[in-house]
């Protein structure tokens, strides 16, 4: 037997290799992934990591909404928009300077107008102070505004010459000594000058500056209104994610350490709700007051602004129309003109408007939702928000109309060749003549205007107070303590295994 070979056997290395080879290994790069990694020290530092950076998240969200909107409010309320109302009250200045101006050439040295020359002296220079003042806050308003300023430097270098060819036409009619509604060829040709330079370049270039501004309103209040309802969702989203969290965290110290309550936790998930639910309500108001502010109220200002300083141009080319016969019939047109886009009636002549008018503006009051006429009339009666307000636009449409048909009685007393009747009646300020009646328009006007601008300023004044100082410190102290009491939630707990 001793040919017999004894079987191989490995040496004892071998079989440790092998049996190491065929063990499971754990890769570094995902021992984490593994369960029984995630002892109980790593899972409760890890939620907590989680909570905090969820925290600071819903924070930093609902900073960034809340801060932009008081921002664009900022720039809608405390900077366009008085802006648009400050360019609209220096083009009603110049429009009723540019009125007075004609109405004086109407009076001549007629002395039976002795008292209402000197009125609308008091008037004009009154007008002319508003806008020296009104240019002076435009031109602070415009600075680093290239197009803005180049707009206000127009009106800068036209307005004193404007200025210069009324006090022309003002001395050459006193010493013409005309007859009322006959001023002197010489006052006429400078009235002329003044009225076309008005015209051409001084309303023009307002308007620019007044539309610039509108535009801004108008940017920042769609890119306020999309960055309030994105930035709701977001807050949201942030807030339930450290809810979450923090119910996780809490779950998992309640299990593992037989703890009913962690109290600094908890205290943490109450300030959290507390501080979501703040945080979406501000939201929600902020867009709210938005809306208010320019869609209900800062729109009516300027349709309102708008038509006070047309109405105040058509009362200026009823004065154009008497006085300047060779130019009749183009005033009567820009006063049709400016009629219809006080309030527009499709395809109405001056002949037929009065009567189309009064039949739309019947429909209108058996049913305020009504409103067959356009312009800017018609823009305020379809806006209407506020109490008192449809009563006030009603009080316009009706001195409107009564305004309107003092027109007619002045065109049909100069076609019957009673001019002075006819200037008498135009700038009367009697009961039942047209300025009286016009300054009752002019007051309705204003009344209307006033019931949206306090609108307007209410809805600024209240985001201004929602979102002010003291919110943003309350907010950053909030998250300051929700952080230190989540810290310290489970500072106690990792203590057990030191």
């Amino acid at each position: 037997m001793e040919n017999e070979v004894a079987p191989e056997t490995a040496p004892p290395e071998a079989a440790v290799q092998v049996s190491e080879s065929r063990a499971p290994r754990h890769r570094p790069g995902r021992a984490w992934r593994s369960r029984a990694w995630w002892n109980t020290p790593r899972l409760v530092r890890g939620l907590t990591g989680l909570c905090l950076a969820a925290l600071l998240a819903a924070g930093t969200a609902t900073g960034a909404v809340l801060g932009g909107a008081r921002d664009g409010t900022d720039v809608i309320g405390h900077q366009a928009a008085p802006q648009v109302v400050r360019s609209a009250d220096l083009y009603f200045a110049l429009n009723d300077m540019d009125a007075q101006a004609a109405n004086l050439l109407l009076f001549g040295a007629d002395p039976d107008y002795t008292t209402l020359r000197k009125q609308t002296l008091d008037t004009y220079e009154q007008r002319r102070g508003q806008a020296d003042t009104d240019l002076q806050r435009v031109t602070e308003a415009v600075v680093g505004d290239a197009t803005g300023q180049r707009a206000v430097q127009t009106v800068i270098g036209e307005l004193g010459q404007y200025e210069a060819l009324v006090a022309r036409a003002q001395l050459l009619e006193d010493q013409a000594h005309a007859p009322a509604g006959r001023p002197s060829a010489d006052a006429l040709t400078a009235y002329r000058q003044a009225t076309d330079l008005l015209r051409q370049r001084l309303l023009p270039a307002v308007d620019e500056v007044t539309k610039a501004n509108a535009s801004v309103v108008q940017r920042n209040y769609t890119d306020q209104r999309d960055a309030l309802a994105g930035g709701w969702w977001t807050v949201l989203a942030a807030g339930l994610l450290a809810l979450a969290a923090l119910g996780v965290l809490q779950r998992v110290l309640a299990v593992r350490f037989r703890r009913l309550v962690n109290v600094p936790l908890a205290v943490t998930t109450l300030l959290t709700l507390v501080g979501l639910v703040t945080a979406l309500t501000l939201t929600s108001r902020a867009d709210h007051q938005l809306v208010v502010a320019k869609s209900n109220s800062f729109d009516s200002v300027i349709a309102l602004g708008r038509a006070r300083a047309v109405a105040y141009d058509l009362n200026a080319d009823e004065s154009r129309y008497l006085t300047d016969p060779a130019r009749a019939a183009a005033y009567e047109q820009t006063f049709l003109d400016k009629t219809q886009s006080f309030a527009r009636v499709d395809g109405a002549t001056l002949a037929t408007y009065n009567d189309r008018l009064a039949a739309l503006a019947d429909r209108h009051r058996g049913d305020h939702h009504q409103v067959g006429f356009g312009g800017y009339l018609g823009d305020e009666l379809r806006n209407i928000t506020f109490p008192g307000e449809q009563e006030a636009a009603e009080r316009v449409l009706t001195t409107f109309q009564q305004y309107q048909r003092d027109d007619r009685k002045i065109r049909e007393l100069n076609a019957q060749g009673k001019l002075k009747e006819a200037v008498t009646f135009n700038t009367g300020t009697t009961p039942g003549q047209s300025n009286a009646d016009f300054d009752a328009l002019s007051a309705a006007l204003d009344d209307n205007q006033a019931i949206n601008q306090h609108a307007f300023d209410a809805a600024v004044a209240a985001t201004d107070d929602d979102l002010d100082a003291l919110t943003a410190a309350l907010g950053a102290a909030a998250l300051a303590a929700a952080l230190a009491l989540t810290a310290l939630g489970v500072r106690s707990r990792l203590r057990e295994f030191a």
